[in-house]
């Protein structure tokens, strides 16, 4: 049986929202499914584990079950393993940022998902910028840079969008995001 019948196409949309609360739709992106108004697609190298990805991950309103899942594992702590659930707003912050920024580069991740044992070890360690109760441990928190854009126009551009807290770390050359309140330094 499947969950999409009809085939017509005034009910493509329908039938593509269907799909996405099915859980049906996964990192892979069908033509189709490319088409649609409304989707947000991100691509991310992580830095320390060399692992890439590239995937829609929410059409319209609705967030993609299966990307959400592969997102939180690509995020997860590259120090312990432990994955951490990421805040999905997040993940729009980081779309929109792109999107002001008019860049298609995939971020660059220094920081996603910490545990709170790495927390506190790279707190003790003192290599600057890790909060106490850093939202890192929250799923709410990421570190990033993208090729070919200045971390100052990455800065303001997240600025711009009122959303959250950007940090500049112009020497350690990441601008961290977050869904906290707004704010910057």
């Amino acid at each position: 049986m499947s969950i999409c019948r009809a085939p017509a196409r005034r009910n493509f949309l329908e039938c593509a929202g269907k799909l996405v609360v099915a859980g049906a739709l996964s990192g892979f992106v069908p033509p189709a499914l490319a088409a649609l108004p409304k989707v947000r697609r991100l691509q991310f190298e992580h830095l320390h584990t060399g692992e890439t990805i590239s995937l829609v991950f929410a059409v319209g309103h609705r967030y993609v079950p299966s990307a959400l899942a592969a997102l939180n594992n690509f995020l997860r702590d590259h120090y312990t393993g432990e994955v951490g659930t990421i805040d999905p707003p997040l993940f729009d912050l980081l779309f929109q940022t792109s999107q002001e920024l008019g860049c298609r580069e995939p971020f660059q991740v220094i920081s996603g998902y910490r545990c709170p044992a790495t927390n506190s070890s790279l707190r003790l360690a003192g290599g600057g910028g890790v909060a106490r109760q850093s939202l890192h441990m929250e799923g709410k928190a990421i570190d990033v840079r993208l090729p070919g854009v200045a971390l100052e126009d990455l800065r303001d551009a997240a600025i711009s969008l009122q959303v959250g807290g950007v940090g500049f770390y112009a020497r350690e050359q990441f601008v961290h995001l977050d869904t906290g309140r707004i704010r910057s330094w």
